[in-house]
């Protein structure tokens, strides 16, 4: 669709586009179901779903989008909305998430407007089908990558992409479990969406430009399940774990680059990890939702043993649990493989000689493919620990046990329960029959990344496929009983173990280094820079004051008014003058002085007067009004005129 409505909008409708507008509109529908009980007693109920409709339109408009000018306008209408859900509670910890999440958003979309500006001037084209070809034609390839990492920090600040993650952790513990969800399953998509733009579109089969991507997907990747670890919040460790999936995601996006014509497996992985974490994501926040409507707490020692004796919600919680960690047979699985099938492929390849060799050697590449099975593993650590504590162990208090058990099916109305079960059952669906389900998802929807290609068929459960799976569960297994059940638990006096916070705050980004750079180290600096430069101005002005541009000698220092007013008031004095003296001839009288009347004096009083009122009258609204009014009515009739 072309220049939508004249506003020089355009969307397409590729099966990419179609899939993700799908899931974002089966993800609204479970959410708002859910919201019913979830917003019921809550304040500011109206504005909450106002700005989720509204964030849901800008996202379907960031997910259709033709061209880049279209995808940075809903992109932009997106982060705003989305900031209410947020700041929704409106308590200091939710005002403060709030703010970073908004700055981070502000500063992305100013990178990417700049990315945009320099795209456009460059290609001559924003088409983003047009910009393989318009790239490739392009000599300026220093200017293609400074305009594709001005597009890729606004898409990744939106993705929560390492450095720029840090609203993602402290934005969702915050916001409504059901806009968790969102955030967390589609938002970052978004982001994920342009991303993939740059890599499919402008640097397909670009070594360095994948290379950079897979690094920042590497850390992000595990520095999420780093922090997932540590979290003892239900809600923080899910936010953390999105942040690492999101790298996965990412390494696949730079796969693609690296491969470039072999990127088949690596195209295909990333699609279904993308889909896979939006329904895991749904399924895992509402849970956590359930949880925190009930218990009205988040800390895992204050939840422990809520879902005892709830099997609904233990199957529930276990489908997105499994998916998450890459269990045979669910989801989450299928897509890790593929992804870990071209991190193999590319490092055969690599070995052999086959693409070409950036920066890393296959030992790298080695490192980097334990790497993603060490966050595989610690991935099945964390969400072991929230399983162990939600649904295993008992709550240290008795009474609040008691409560908890009492609950029963009361925890959740039928409308709730109906959310959470779709959702849960679309993931069980996918992951059971991959070859039957996701195999067709990653046909329908390949084509937005270029890839036409026929691909054969995995074999999903081969030997070779599960030794990938089996590695990280081992790994996380270790993990959990080394150090999530010796050093992050500890016993009471009582007797009773208990979640241990080992999160060291000097970890923090924003707290350590972002805040104190933005808002102290270069206010600073920028106060010194402009002292300095003001200080050399007036040292230069006075320099040439006195040498080139000498002053002229001024004869006399008016004590009012002005030159223009002097002559008037001179020239009518002297007439004044001129006439009592022409008058006392005529009369011959000389007894009486001739003494005019002093005009100067008055019309420098009156001009002052007029000044006065004038500079009040320039600083009043109804002037600017005034002016406005006019502008517009001139404005009008030149539009009716044409």
């Amino acid at each position: 669709m072309s220049d939508f409505c004249g506003f020089g909008l355009t969307f397409s409708f590729d099966g990419f586009r179609i899939l993700y507008v799908g899931i974002a509109t089966f993800m609204w529908v479970m959410m708002l179901l859910f919201s019913r009980e979830y917003m019921g007693h809550e304040e500011n109920r109206v504005r909450y779903y106002v700005f989720t409709l509204m964030t849901y339109a800008a996202t379907i408009g960031v997910f259709l989008s033709a061209d880049l000018f279209t995808t940075f306008l809903f992109f932009e209408v997106m982060s705003f909305t989305s900031y209410v859900w947020v700041a929704q509670e409106e308590t200091g910890e939710a005002l403060r998430a709030a703010g970073t999440y908004l700055a981070i958003a502000v500063l992305g979309g100013l990178v990417m407007l700049m990315g945009i500006f320099l795209l456009y001037t460059s290609l001559g084209t924003l088409q983003i089908d047009q910009l393989r070809a318009a790239v490739a034609a392009c000599r300026e390839r220093t200017l293609m990558y400074v305009a594709g990492g001005c597009l890729a920090f606004g898409f990744g600040a939106k993705a929560g992409a390492f450095p720029l993650h840090i609203w993602l952790p402290k934005a969702h513990p915050v916001a409504p479990a059901p806009a968790s969800a969102l955030l967390s399953g589609i938002l970052t998509k978004a982001g994920v969406y342009g991303i993939l733009i740059t890599c499919s579109q402008m640097f397909w089969d670009d070594a360095f430009w994948g290379t950079a991507i897979l690094l920042i997907g590497v850390i992000t990747m595990f520095w999420g399940a780093f922090l997932a670890l540590f979290s003892i919040n239900i809600k923080r460790t899910l936010a953390c774990s999105s942040l690492s999936q999101i790298g996965f995601i990412l390494v696949g996006a730079g796969m693609i680059c690296l491969l470039g014509e072999e990127s088949a497996l690596a195209v295909r992985g990333t699609l279904l990890h993308m889909v896979n974490h939006s329904l895991i994501k749904l399924v895992l926040f509402m849970a956590a939702g359930a949880v925190y409507m009930n218990a009205h707490k988040l800390t895992m020692n204050e939840v422990r043993g809520f879902g005892r004796n709830k099997p609904l919600f233990h199957i529930i919680f276990l489908s997105g649990a499994l998916s998450i960690a890459g269990i045979p047979l669910f989801g989450g699985y299928v897509s890790k493989t593929l992804l870990h099938e071209s991190i193999v492929e590319y490092r055969h390849l690599l070995s052999e000689g086959a693409v070409q060799r950036a920066v890393f050697a296959p030992e790298t590449i080695t490192l980097i493919e334990w790497i993603f099975l060490v966050s595989g593993g610690l991935t099945v650590a964390y969400m072991t620990k929230l399983y162990i504590c939600i649904f295993i162990e008992k709550n240290a208090d008795a009474a609040v046990q008691e409560r908890y058990d009492g609950l029963k099916r009361e925890y959740m109305k039928p409308a709730s329960s109906f959310a959470l079960c779709m959702s849960a059952l679309a993931i069980l669906v996918l992951g059971v029959v991959p070859s039957a389900t996701m195999d067709r998802i990653a046909d329908f929807g390949q084509g937005f990344m270029e890839a036409f290609h026929e691909v054969e068929a995995v074999s999903y459960f081969s030997v070779g496929n599960l030794k990938g799976a089996l590695i990280s569960l081992s790994i996380g297994a270790i993990v959990y009983l080394v150090i999530v059940r010796r050093w992050m638990m500890k016993v009471d006096d009582s007797g009773k173990t208990e979640y241990v916070d080992r999160y060291d705050a000097r970890y923090d980004l924003e707290d350590r280094i972002y805040r104190p750079v933005l808002l102290t180290i270069l206010p600073f600096l920028g106060g010194v820079i402009a002292r300095i430069g003001d200080c050399l101005v007036d040292k230069l002005v006075v320099f040439l004051r006195k040498t080139i541009y000498k002053d002229s000698p001024i004869p006399r220092e008016l004590t009012q008014g002005t030159y223009f007013t002097h002559l008037i008031g001179s020239f009518l004095d002297t007439l004044s003058y001129e006439k009592e003296r022409i008058f006392a001839a005529i009369n011959e009288s000389e007894e009486r002085p001739i003494r005019g009347t002093h005009f100067e004096d008055r019309i420098a009083a009156s001009y002052e007067l007029a000044d006065e009122f004038r500079a009040l009258l320039v600083r009043s609204m109804s002037f600017g009004l005034m002016l406005f009014c006019i502008g517009f009515i001139i404005t009008m009739v030149y539009l009716l005129c044409i």
